[in-house]
């Protein structure tokens, strides 16, 4: 299977090229051998025409298209699943090729001492210091850093582990041919032939749906991959860059098991299997280092001072081997090492892989585990060996300083509506209140406030409640137990989706009391305490509208005041990305976020409270995403203020932290952005500002009437968006525990935002990341005839509309409307003429608009995807040709299982050949 010759190369691109040539090749030997000349020779003339297909224009594109069609028509099922997985292992390993040749570019360019690119710590440090910024400054924006990128399980990561695990083999492989001696390329070249073989013998689908449990270790395997390693090293980087003391600037945390939004198999017992399953990781991690130091700290107290608080660590092992006479860190160690395997096995209730060689005491907390090591380390940098300390010693004591005895904070989300259920339930068995439901705000509020200042608990150990209920209660006191054995921080959030209200606020900490996670001002004068941090959700259009409105009441609330005072004074708001996009389109999605925070961050300033800030973007950007870096530069100013959460979704998790030098590349750019972001807000906004602000109003309003008019207000759209795309096939796609609707409604107003993105995707439309938008910019010019000089002044001059241009630029490269007319072909007739005009227009306006304001052609400013799409898109035609015509077979009434497994496979190569599709 080789890939079709392209333009030439520049110089930097050859190694690239060459890379996917030979992976190409071994490919195309693989299914020759397992598959048989025949199937290779179909492969390839599928491969020939989709090449055609893609580099023709206009008619000839779509004779083309209908010879493609006609041609995998006619295919039996088993060649068809040949070719669909031909062609996905082939975007596969061009995703390999690229990860690995944007290692090899990074790596070259550091070695060259050139100026470190945007995105770079050491970039970020020198713009600080050019703009004026002293050493005490910088060490003063980095004590309040922290930065918290939250892993999250949704049913966009269609791959699975042994997939994943094929590809590190085959990436390891083809970065060590960089630096090979000849004589090794023959042995190279064999695993890597070995590693294509393996994929393709490797089943792309798993059998089963994911469970929970599922979920939650393939996040963990994250951070065995990079991020133990990584996290550790950039605090250690950034204390170099900056000369600064760093404290713990980035926090990884996790909703795998604790996000009950919509998914009822997350319960009290996959809460705790998530917990543990951390702690176990974090342990392990722990032990094989501080094994490994026992190895490696090999000196003599008769060549090097040691300090006295180590000898007396080396005393207290009371190891007697006479090997170790002389060897006070090593006999340290070996007490060090027994205390820490008597932790897990106290939290854990099992004995560690590797037992101690004596029995210890369990430490009482990690600091006091941090204290011994911080010992050794002094000890080492006294005698003048702080370079054996930096190698394991210091990353270890890192380590544990981020990720403690629980690795990483696990949140609890709930959908408001469901607490209020819950609690409607706990008054009404419990005589408090008839029907919770229908009270009023105020009257809520006041029920909330008199409940929480009692310490009697609404739930009754000899009544019986309904499941949900004794879920969520279940969910609270396991909870507790949890923060009994593995600290405060193990849980400490508490997100409210569809927060509406300041009585959805009350709620949660009503449903915490019940588990002693309140505890109501005592008689004997102590204050409330709330062991969990209350974060409202705000997702649609209105919620973001009604958010500063919300947190004034609640800055007004006396108790609620408190709280946040006992609480850092701080207070984090989340704010959706996914659906306020479907609720009013990218535009208006992105300009309501915008405004919700400058308006939040007024509100927070006059109530003396600090915001955080907590961004619940998703792969696609239709649901939040594009670059990290360059989103968080484009925040308003005033609104980071050194804090920062985001979501990791989907695809998204793998192609960042699978690999450890891209997950360095990745958070340092979370983190220099982060630093950057964190400036004084301005005394006032310059007239220029002003102006471009009150246009983005108004094309935000335009780009909302059109969305709204041709997505929610126009009949039957939603029956077309199901017959278009393939929605209603990826139901069973084995992607994700999560159900893709959170009713049994049909409404798009009820679908999960996931399933609405990454079904346009798949359909290579991309409609949630760029319609309205033509429409919005049509209609400002027919008013504003010299708009346009404005336009492309606001594009070059301001960073929120620039990277709003470039994400729809990303989109919109992306997309391929003649491919997607073939899926409106799948409607029936009389919606496609409905419907099919209405979006291929906007299509055609929003990508004029775009280069029009950017006075460029599309991705003119990204070079490195625009080659991307040269390299992959051929391949992946014929994926969306095969999944229109597996569709229309099923959806006619072929019941044969393969058809089924077809589709699913189209699903998966796409999606990651897109790379960002969920």
């Amino acid at each position: 299977m080789m890939p079709t010759p392209t333009p030439p190369a520049s110089e930097k691109e050859i190694n690239l090229k060459d890379d996917i040539r030979l992976l190409g090749q071994l490919l195309g030997e693989t299914i020759r051998e397992q598959r048989g000349e025949a199937t290779f020779q179909c492969v390839e003339g599928i491969r020939q025409a989709a090449v055609a297909y893609h580099r023709a224009q206009g008619a000839d594109r779509s004779a083309r298209g209908e010879s493609l069609t006609t041609s995998l028509r006619g295919l039996p099922i088993p060649s068809v699943l040949d070719v669909v997985r031909a062609f996905s292992y082939f975007s596969q390993l061009t995703n390999i090729a690229e990860d690995v040749h944007q290692n090899r570019r990074r790596r070259a360019y550091v070695s060259a001492n050139a100026v470190p690119r945007p995105g770079a710590l050491a970039h970020a440090i020198s713009q600080l210091e050019a703009s004026g910024l002293t050493k005490k400054q910088i060490q003063s924006r980095v004590d309040t850093l922290y930065v918290s990128p939250v892993l999250t399980a949704h049913p966009t990561e269609v791959q699975r582990q042994s997939v994943l695990t094929c590809q590190r083999l085959i990436a390891d492989a083809l970065a060590e041919r960089d630096s090979a001696e000849q004589e090794d390329d023959a042995d190279l070249h064999a695993t890597l032939a070995r590693g294509v073989l393996t994929l393709w013998q490797t089943a792309m689908l798993r059998l089963t749906k994911l469970r929970v449990r599922d979920e939650i270790e393939n996040g963990l395997n994250f951070f065995r991959l990079s991020l133990l390693a990584e996290v550790p090293r950039l605090h250690a980087h950034l204390a170099a860059r900056t000369g600064a003391n760093v404290p713990t600037v980035l926090q990884f945390g996790n909703w795998i098991g604790g996000d009950r939004d919509g998914n009822p198999f997350v319960t009290a017992e996959t809460l705790r299997y998530a917990v543990h399953a951390q702690s176990r990781l974090a342990f392990e991690h722990y032990l094989n280092e501080t094994h490994a130091l026992g190895r490696e700290l090999s000196m003599s107290s008769r060549l090097v001072e040691v300090a006295p608080k180590v000898l007396a660590l080396a005393h207290a092992a009371e190891e007697e081997s006479p090997h170790r006479l002389d060897e006070p860190y090593r006999k340290a160690l070996i007490g060090i090492y027994a205390r820490l395997a008597a932790s897990a096995t106290s939290h854990l209730s099992e004995n560690p892989s590797r037992p101690p060689s004596l029995q210890l005491p369990a430490y009482q907390n990690h600091s006091e585990w941090l204290d011994d090591l911080r010992t050794l380390d002094a000890s080492l940098t006294a005698n003048g060996s702080a370079r054996l300390a930096a190698h394991r010693l210091r990353p270890l004591i890192r380590a544990g300083e981020v990720f403690g005895f629980h690795l990483a904070p696990v949140d609890l989300r709930q959908n408001s509506d469901v607490h209020e259920a819950t609690l409607h339930e706990l008054f009404e068995v419990s005589g408090a209140c008839e029907n919770y439901r229908m009270l009023d705000e105020t009257a809520r509020i006041a029920l909330l406030t008199r409940e929480l200042a009692h310490a009697r608990p609404l739930a009754s150990a000899h009544a019986t409640y309904s499941e949900v209920t004794a879920r969520e209660l279940a969910i609270f006191r396991e909870a507790a137990a949890l923060k009994a054995q593995f600290g405060e921080v193990c849980i400490p959030h508490c997100i409210i989706s569809k927060a509406q209200s300041f009585s959805d606020f009350l709620e949660v900490v009503l449903l915490a009391k019940e588990a002693g996670l309140f505890v109501p001002k005592s008689t004997f004068g102590a204050d409330s305490v709330l062991r969990l941090r209350v974060i409202p959700l705000f997702e649609t259009i209105a919620d973001l509208e009604a958010a500063p409105a919300i947190m004034q009441q609640a800055f007004a609330h006396a108790e609620y005041r408190k709280w946040i005072s006992s609480q850092d004074e701080t207070q984090e708001i989340m704010l959706g990305y996914s659906d306020s996009n479907k609720d009013g389109g990218y535009l208006t999605s992105i300009w309501s976020l915008y405004n919700a925070q400058k308006a939040l961050r007024d509100v927070f300033v006059a109530a003396g409270v600090r915001m955080r800030l907590f961004h619940g973007r998703g792969g696609t950007v239709g649901r939040g995403g594009g670059p990290s870096h360059e989103a968080i530069l484009a925040q308003p100013a005033g609104t980071v203020q050194g804090n920062i959460r985001l979501t990791e979704q989907g695809e998204i998790i793998a192609s960042k932290y699978s690999d450890r030098l891209l997950a360095r590349r990745n958070l340092e750019a979370l983190v220099s952005a982060t630093l950057l972001a964190s400036g004084e807000v301005t005394a006032a906004e310059t007239e220029e500002h002003v102006q471009y602000e009150k246009i983005m109003a108004e094309l935000s309003a335009r780009a909302f009437r059109a969305y709204r008019t041709a997505i929610y207000e126009t009949k039957d759209f939603d029956l077309f968006f199901r017959q278009m795309t393939p929605v209603a096939e990826l139901s069973g796609l084995n992607i994700g525990s999560r159900p893709a609707s959170r009713t049994a409604s049909t409404r798009i107003e009820d679908l999960r935002a996931i399933p609405w993105v990454f079904s346009w995707a798949q359909a290579r439309l991309m409609l949630p990341g760029w319609f309205g938008f033509g429409s919005a910019v049509e209609g400002f010019l027919v008013d504003t005839p010299d708009g346009l000089a404005t336009l492309q002044r606001m594009a070059r001059e301001w960073p929120f509309f620039k990277v709003a241009l470039a994400n729809m630029g990303m989109v919109l490269a992306k997309s391929d409307l003649s491919i997607a007319e073939r899926y409106a072909d799948l409607a029936e007739p009389s919606l496609r003429a409905t419907h099919w005009p209405v979006l291929a227009a906007e299509h055609g306006r929003t990508t004029r608009a775009v280069e029009a304001i950017t006075e460029a052609p599309l991705l003119a400013d990204n070079p490195t995807l625009k080659r991307s799409i040269e390299h992959r898109f051929p391949y992946l035609d014929p994926l969306n040709h095969v999944q229109i015509e597996l569709i229309r077979r099923h959806r006619a009434g072929d019941i044969d299982e393969r058809v089924s497994r077809g589709i699913h496979l189209t699903v998966n190569g796409l999606a990651a050949g897109l790379r960002n599709s969920g």
